[in-house]
């Protein structure tokens, strides 16, 4: 008995040290974010993404962590690089990996582990090329194309490996479905220019830069696995996660805060595939698709071949979704660890769509999703909304952080103050964890420091940064506006769908609305309808949902929607409204529905009729600022807001906030608090005069009762 007492007494313990309030939302008090306002936890730091170039070695690895810690960065995201000295995942390699987690923990440092040798994840640094061909990523591809013309006849015996066939007339590009069920294709060409195309499943992978390519290129040769195949996934684990448990297990959850994936996705000239997919799909949509996918090879497709694509990237991205990311997430969780990865095209979701099905179905699975900013993509010229893709599916699912890749491949490499503008314009879209990407480079000779991370002024950035994740983590995000992304609309061809989706995203920032987005998954079950809101997962609670032009809807969704407005909640349908309703396929969707019980606006515009319809907004400016944007937190007994202006211009206006109390000024940049002069107005509105400088931010903290916490800056 008193060996069970003493075990369970261990398990607990080992529980509670393992528990770290960063991977919870924490309904944070003021007493206890000030007393954390002048050095946050380390967990908060900016990570910089450490790449081991060159023989690397303990002294290198000292001098490394010493340097990155002086200036203020306190994790690190470990990648392997080329001609190391120790291969990537040799008991050589492991081993410095084991040396480096113990040298982090020594300096109260922690670490990220990249799960690949470079990227994108999947390939496990090339052992499923060498070890598992049998698992690599597979694909529907293009077998054949055979040229007929008037009265020619086509017979042959197919191969077991052809799927489905089709043939198109080349002058007006109509098409039919060739049956080929029997192994046996025969086929007498009519009038006209023809040309047959034969699909079948191949081995097909995206191109991948391996440590272990001697080109140093981006290529295929490193085959990825297949990441519809569970099976395949539980390998990659086993070659890449597994290796590193038994090195360093001690440490996961502890100074090892999880494995961080990157851009796995279908790059490929062909459609994801694998052997089980068929099977699931019937299991599914309850009919066969296999003598339907040749048509999607088609130049133009038919109104039922379109909707039978849907619902093979319906089903595709499910597999996707279930067998590739929650596999890797319920692993790390098992270990207290996260998994945060990024998908690739995140700021072009129709390319997206194509290559990775849809970005909410990945993303909700996994502890910390995030997005990158790559090739000068988010720039003070450029209007560039997508961070609130990851920072929504954070919010909406219940995860209190969303992270950012910033600065791969920037052309010019930034300075200080663009760098800090980059970083700010993602913090304000609801961001709050910061990876810096391919700026340090570890190598046995000179440390790798270069552009804005070897100035001066870069400590202070880093501690600006750390202050600003940790605030952007306390509390729960407070915006009342969910837009619906129209991703099912984009599998049916609809690209105009995003195009509408950006301008109310943009429309929405510039008037100081925030919002979140929320996809079929949440509509349908993970929203709780609660008193005429929907009270997604972080508990936030939304009062208006905005359907963009969107092509189809679930009919759960829609019926959902319906008994949200019908409780009080308002639905908005901006431009085209849905006229297809899908229960089980969008091969058979029905529709138009009656969209009589909710709010219509046929254009695209966020008209004035539309405006009135929203909540009250937690922010109202006396004049328009579209270059000011905010985000709004609740504490457990404040409001935290966080102000961005955009532009070179200064910004002076009349702000009225959602909120009462009094108002302080929490600087990250100094750690310094400070009270300001507001005015209480009714229905808990404060009002203070909002002066941003170009590119300024502000933290303002308002509550009852916390003059306490007004701190002067630490000496």
């Amino acid at each position: 008995m008193k060996k069970v007492v003493l075990l369970s007494i261990v398990c607990l313990c080992i529980l509670s040290c393992t528990k770290r309030s960063w991977q919870e939302f924490n309904i944070t008090g003021v007493e206890k974010m000030a007393a954390n306002f002048q050095a946050p936890p380390v967990e908060y730091s900016m990570t910089f993404y450490w790449g081991w170039d060159g023989e690397i070695t303990e002294q290198v690895i000292a001098r490394d962590l010493d340097a990155f810690k002086q200036r203020g960065v306190s994790i690190v995201t470990l990648e392997s690089g080329y001609d190391m000295g120790s291969p990537y995942l040799s008991p050589g390699w492991l081993e410095m990996v084991k040396r480096t987690v113990e040298l982090a923990r020594q300096r109260d440092m922690r670490v990220w582990i990249v799960d690949e040798g470079k990227y994108p994840s999947g390939f496990a640094g090339g052992k499923f090329s060498t070890d598992a061909p049998e698992l690599r990523m597979k694909a529907l591809v293009v077998a054949d194309r055979i040229k007929l013309t008037n009265g020619d006849t086509l017979k042959r015996q197919l191969d077991r490996d052809i799927e489905s066939a089709v043939v198109y007339n080349l002058s007006d590009s109509t098409n039919q479905i060739l049956d080929v069920q029997s192994g046996e294709l025969h086929w007498t060409a009519p009038e006209g220019q023809w040309e047959v195309l034969l699909i079948k499943h191949d081995f097909r992978s995206s191109p991948t830069r391996a440590v272990n390519n001697p080109t140093r290129g981006k290529d295929p040769s490193n085959s990825l696995c297949d990441y519809l195949d569970p099976d395949a996934t539980r390998r990659f684990i086993q070659f890449t996660h597994e290796q590193h448990k038994k090195y360093i297990s001690s440490e996961f959850g502890r100074t090892v805060l999880g494995f961080r994936g990157d851009e796995p996705d279908y790059s490929i000239r062909g459609i994801p595939w694998t052997p089980g997919l068929f099977t699931a799909f019937e299991q599914r949509k309850g009919y066969d698709v296999r003598p339907y996918v040749a048509s999607f090879f088609a130049p133009r497709l038919t109104e039922e071949q379109r909707r039978i694509k849907a619902d093979y990237w319906d089903v595709w991205s499910d597999l996707f979704a279930e067998n590739f990311f929650k596999v890797q997430a319920d692993w790390c969780a098992d270990f207290h660890m996260e998994y945060l990865v990024h998908l690739n095209h995140e700021d072009k979701m129709t390319a997206l769509v194509r290559s990775e099905g849809d970005f909410f179905k990945c993303m909700r699975q996994v502890q910390m999703p995030g997005v990158d900013a790559i090739w000068n993509q988010i720039w003070p010229d450029k209007i560039a909304d997508y961070p609130k893709y990851a920072s929504s599916v954070a919010h909406v699912y219940g995860k209190p952080r969303a992270f950012t890749e910033s600065f791969a491949a920037y052309r010019d490499q930034p300075d200080v103050k663009q760098a800090k503008w980059v970083l700010d314009h993602q913090f304000v879209r609801g961001i709050n964890m910061v990876e810096v990407m391919f700026v340090p480079a570890s190598s046995s000779g000179k440390l790798g420091l270069y552009g804005w991370t070897g100035t001066e002024e870069f400590p202070a950035v880093a501690k600006y940064v750390h202050r600003s994740a940790y605030l952007l983590s306390q509390g729960r995000p407070a915006a009342r506006i969910a837009v619906y992304h129209p991703t099912t609309s984009m599998w049916l061809g609809d690209e105009k769908a995003d195009d509408h989706v950006l301008q109310i995203m943009q429309q929405l920032l510039e008037h100081q609305r925030d919002f979140d987005f929320i996809d079929e998954k949440a509509l349908c079950s993970s929203l709780v309808l609660e008193n005429g809101t929907f009270k997604n997962l972080s508990g936030q609670f939304y009062q208006a949902v905005i359907i963009p032009s969107s092509r189809s809807i679930s009919k759960t969704a829609l019926d959902r929607l319906h008994a949200f407005a019908a409780s009080g909640g308002r639905v908005i349908f901006v431009g085209r409204e849905p006229e297809l309703i899908v229960e089980r396929t969008f091969r058979y969707a029905a529709g138009p529905a009656d969209l009589s019980w909710a709010i219509r606006e046929p254009s695209v515009e966020l008209s004035p009729r539309v405006m009135e319809a929203l909540p009250q907004p937690d922010v109202k400016l006396d004049i328009p600022c579209p270059s000011v944007k905010y985000t709004h937190r609740r504490l457990r007994d404040a409001d935290l807001y966080f102000f961005f202006n955009e532009s070179s211009e200064k910004q002076i206006c009349q702000a009225s906030l959602a909120g009462n109390g009094q108002v302080q000024i929490w600087n990250a940049k100094t750690g310094e608090i400070k009270e300001i002069e507001s005015k209480s107005l009714e229905n808990n509105i404060l009002q203070l005069t909002l002066v941003l400088e170009g590119y300024e931010t502000q933290f303002f903290v308002m509550g009852k009762g916390i003059n306490h916490y007004v701190l002067s800056k630490f000496k």
